[in-house]
């Protein structure tokens, strides 16, 4: 009966990634990822506002502070719970947040620049 669940749930997994593989059926260019903006608002300098039609930045760049935590706590973790079990994947896991917060917020912080996409 194990065997049976096993392979059913094995079966279920790989026929849950032909969804991810199958090629999409659009062939509107608006509809794909890479060509969505959006539209941001500028303060000109008369105090006017105006809505610029901008790219929208990479998901790393939109949550870069987000994933660069979650990578040196679960790196710190990993590195922690080889050296010394399940009390030192704790420990590993709270410096390696904390080396990443160091790291993401004081020594490489990041201006967030948006480009203007200009269609004429």
């Amino acid at each position: 009966m194990k065997k049976y669940i096993i392979s059913f749930v094995m079966m279920t997994l790989v026929a849950g990634l032909f969804v991810f593989a199958a090629p999409s059926t659009t062939t509107n260019l608006a509809v794909n990822a890479q060509t969505r903006s959006y539209y941001m608002r500028r303060v000109v300098r008369n105090g006017r506002v105006r809505y610029v039609r901008t790219a929208k930045p990479s998901y790393y760049r939109r949550h870069r502070n987000r994933i660069n935590m979650a990578i040196g706590t679960g790196g710190g973790a990993l590195i922690g719970g080889l050296l010394g079990g399940g009390k030192g994947a704790l420990i590993g896991a709270g410096v390696g947040a904390g080396s990443s917060a160091l790291y993401t917020y004081k020594f490489n912080k990041k201006k967030r620049r948006y480009v203007k996409v200009r269609r004429y």
